[in-house]
Formats: structure tokens, sequence, C-alpha cells
């Protein structure tokens, strides 16, 4: 019986082309769901910090590793399909001196460390409506912690830390 309906379905897949090849069509589109929409603002005393500290573009290029991190993780995890997570990206401290600190203190080399680290507060919401607040800080509270060698690298640690947190659901299932 089950040779008989092997065969059977066999014969319909390669008497009709269009069965047999995967569609990429828009009707596939629609039905699979779309990923989550993240987007990372700026808390106004960051952007001042940056325009006058650190410089403007490197913190919003900060901010954008911020949201391809989490989406990545939301993606990965299936997460928040269809929803949204608005993030603002309240401080961020380097570990090393910037571009914009170094051209405006000479004394400064890329060798100085410092403690790094960033606060990042936001919510979810789902597809639904729903809402749920979101946030994390990590800053290195030792030179010894902070051995990452990136200007922004403590930063970068609290983001991998925070998108994977919320990605498994650890920093709202406790709410």
């Amino acid at each position: 019986m089950r040779a008989l309906l092997s065969a059977l379905l066999a014969a319909v897949l390669l008497a009709t082309p269009a069965l047999a090849q995967p569609t990429t069509g828009l009707a596939e589109t629609a039905l699979a769901p779309a990923g989550p929409t993240v987007s990372v603002t700026l808390s106004p005393a960051l952007r001042a910090a940056a325009q006058k500290t650190y410089g403007l573009p490197e913190v919003e290029a900060l901010a954008e590793h911020l949201r391809m991190s989490v989406e990545k993780d939301l993606e990965r995890m299936g997460v928040m399909a269809g929803g949204r997570v608005e993030l603002v990206l309240v401080d961020a401290k380097p570990s090393r001196p910037t571009r914009e600190q170094m051209r405006s203190k000479p004394g400064l080399s890329f060798r100085s460390v410092s403690l790094g680290g960033a606060a990042i507060e936001g919510q979810m919401i789902a597809f639904d409506g729903a809402t749920l607040p979101v946030s994390f800080q990590w800053y290195a509270s030792d030179l010894a912690d902070s051995r990452r060698q990136a200007v922004w690298g403590d930063a970068h640690w609290t983001f991998e830390r925070f998108s994977h947190r919320l990605s498994r659901g650890q920093l709202y299932a406790l709410r």
C-alpha cells in the first residue's frame, strides 16, 4: 500500500513540473512570519556627549551595532515575530579613547584604557500590542575587566549580553 502511494505521488510530481519545483512567490513570503522590527535611538544626554566628546558618527555606528545584534538574536531564536523592539541607548563609555578624544587631547594614546560599558532601556511591543519594558546595563568595574582591545569593546560586550538575554526571555520573564 505504501509503495503504491509513493509511486502515485512521484507520478503526480513528475507530471506537474510546477509542483516539483520550490516556489518563491509572494504567497509564500506572506505566510512566513515577519521578524521583529528593531529600532535604536540615542538618549539626549548620550547624543550631547557624543557631539562634544566621543564623536557622533562613532556613537551612531555603536547604536547600529546594537540594533543588528538584537535583531540577529531575536530572529535566530524566533522571538517577537511580527513585533517591535524600541530601544534607547542611554549611555555608552568607551574602553579606549575614541578618535575624537585623541584629536582633542594629544596626550592620549590608543594604549590608554578606561572603564567602558553601556546602558540600554526600551520596550518590546508584541504583534497584539502587549508592551514589556526592558532595561540592561553593564560597566567594567575594574581595569582588569576592561581587557577588550576595541575602542567600544565593553559596550559591545554589553550589547551581546543584552541581546542574548533578551532573545531567551531572561530580561522580561521574571517581571
